[in-house]
């Protein structure tokens, strides 16, 4: 019974202030402590905000394309590690988890100085190189760690031999790998494909100093938010809230559906 009382409890802490959130995303009044009526003005407002949709846009466009390149690019990097011997494995994960136990505002700053650099050397033009560029590679960098670490244990898990009954069945090289080692690394990939969109999306402080001028969703409502939060960030955060469970909901439905056939 104590098990459960704790079980509920941790569940409450966890995902009350998002019920109370979307709860008011639908308030009439702009107040946080009485709910006055039910609408749907602050999602009209939302979707007519052209500030934010431009900033929800920014940040869904850069968290897609450097989600996309970081898992090849990490699952590439995984495959080239676990060629290596069990000495050099060893050293390299511990080099790619730093950027994962490193503080944020030191990778940021220290991405920022980086592009400083570039920047003196003439890299840029006379439009400088802080944009969309400098948002796309800082995304990437703290990206391709996570996919290393959700990639790697699942290949490790990999009987090797598999791969060499492949070959011996008459399969090329090539596929041998697309079909027989990459359906099993397929869900690690998947997985570790929607972690590195969601943090793009939710990353704050690596965008605030790579960014220059322009500004992702978190950086616009962290604008809004030094003024007076508004109910339509209450909306926006509801709807990405309910974008991203779906997304959870139908890649765990699609993994069990393949696990049992």
């Amino acid at each position: 019974m104590r098990c459960i009382f704790i079980f509920i409890l941790f569940f409450c802490f966890m995902y009350l202030p998002i019920a109370y959130m979307i709860v008011f995303s639908f308030n009439q009044s702009k107040g946080y402590s009485l709910f006055t009526g039910f609408t749907f003005k602050w999602y009209r407002s939302l979707f007519t905000n052209a500030s934010i949709l431009h900033a929800l846009w920014v940040s869904v466009e850069v968290a897609v394309l450097s989600a996309i390149i970081a898992t090849v690019l990490g699952t590439l990097a995984t495959l080239g590690i676990n060629s290596m011997s069990r000495k050099s494995q060893l050293i390299i994960n511990n080099i790619s988890y730093v950027p994962v136990v490193n503080p944020e505002i030191i990778t940021g700053v220290s991405l920022m100085l980086l592009f400083v650099m570039a920047q003196n050397f003439g890299i840029g033009g006379e439009s400088g190189i802080f944009g969309w560029p400098t948002l796309l590679i800082a995304h990437i960098t703290f990206n391709i760690p996570y996919v290393i670490f959700n990639v790697g244990p699942k290949l490790r898990q990999l009987d090797p031999s598999l791969y060499n009954a492949a070959l011996d069945l008459g399969c090329t090289p090539r596929q041998a790998f697309t079909k027989v080692i990459m359906p099993q690394l397929s869900p690690a990939i998947l997985s570790a494909f929607l972690i590195c969109l969601t943090y793009s999306i939710d990353d704050f402080m690596i965008s605030y100093f790579n960014s220059g001028t322009m500004q992702t969703l978190p950086i616009a409502i962290y604008s809004m938010t030094r003024k007076k939060v508004s109910p339509e960030i209450n909306a926006l955060s509801a709807v990405i809230f309910c974008v991203i469970l779906a997304i959870i909901l139908i890649s765990n439905a699609a993994d069990s559906r393949a696990y049992r056939r």
